[in-house]
């Protein structure tokens, strides 16, 4: 099926909210559902140009004089770690890897609070409760696995997961979660390394990561892993983060049909609460 034989989507905005990102400024976000036959079709559609997933809806940011969220993505084939990834490498090159269903368990669960806790508790996720956390693994419509990273040399304890869909041109990171008291270093590393391998593995040239913002400190991590491609109004190029962009802050053009939401009930509020992150 091509990308133009899809039934044209309905699209939603949200209504303005704090960003959790950059302080002072107002997040918006459209989006769309992902249901029935076309849905696989229609998100690596709409994740070509900038769109993430959440559970079974689509969504970018639509933000008001706002373009510093940037979709960004390793070329895996062409990859090469720098020295501090490399030790990484080293560190953490006999942990486990394993694919399995997106079916969560009680172990996965704990680690994700633990993470949370840690790492982001004062964000929007930080009370998921178990409910929650299993409509977000399980609620998909697409190829999706969960990646779980195990230590040896703790009896083989869950150190670290990856909420990951596998789409035709690559691999897309949806959410990862790690033991922040382990005594491996740079898990979070280590395991968007491991997806980069993977991707080489499988034959796919990207790895997307997500919208990368190169002033919040939480997300301007991306910009280690090169080569990395961005999205701009053409289309996806190379770019170099260190340099600056001619192109930078201009933001490609977004569904013509937009509909308001702001029903506390719908998938609008939802996505709102949420702020799904790569490590």
């Amino acid at each position: 099926m091509t990308d133009q034989s899809l039934q044209f989507p309905r699209f939603y905005v949200t209504t303005p909210a704090p960003c959790p990102y950059l302080a002072g400024r107002e997040e918006r976000k459209v989006f769309t559902e992902l249901h029935g036959d076309d849905a696989e079709s229609l998100n690596e559609a709409l994740s070509r140009v900038g769109f993430r997933r959440s559970q079974s809806v689509a969504y970018r940011p639509a933000c008001e004089g706002c373009s510093a969220c940037i979709s960004v993505r390793v070329v895996a084939p062409e990859f090469r770690p720098n020295r501090s990834m490399r030790k990484v490498a080293r560190r953490c090159g006999d942990l486990s890897r394993t694919l399995v269903a997106p079916r969560v368990s009680e172990e996965q669960y704990d680690l994700l609070k633990r993470y949370l806790e840690t790492r982001h508790g004062d964000g929007g996720m930080a009370e998921m409760n178990y409910q929650e956390f299993a409509d977000m693994a399980e609620n998909s419509p697409v190829r999706t696995a969960m990646i779980e990273y195990r230590d040896p040399a703790a009896e083989g304890a869950l150190v670290g997961a990856a909420l990951t869909d596998v789409m035709a041109d690559g691999l897309s990171m949806v959410y990862s979660f790690f033991d922040p008291a382990s005594d491996r270093p740079s898990l979070g590393t280590h395991m968007i390394m491991d997806h980069i391998a993977i991707a080489q593995e499988m034959g796919l040239r990207n790895v997307y990561l997500g919208y990368w913002i190169a002033e919040s400190r939480k997300m301007a991590y991306k910009a280690r892993y090169r080569p990395l491609e961005r999205l701009g109004p053409d289309g996806w190029y190379r770019f170099d983060p260190d340099r600056p962009d001619p192109s930078a802050g201009r933001r490609g053009t977004l569904p013509d049909r937009l509909s308001p939401s702001d029903d506390p009930g719908s998938v609008a509020s939802r996505i709102a609460r949420s702020q799904y992150r790569t490590p």
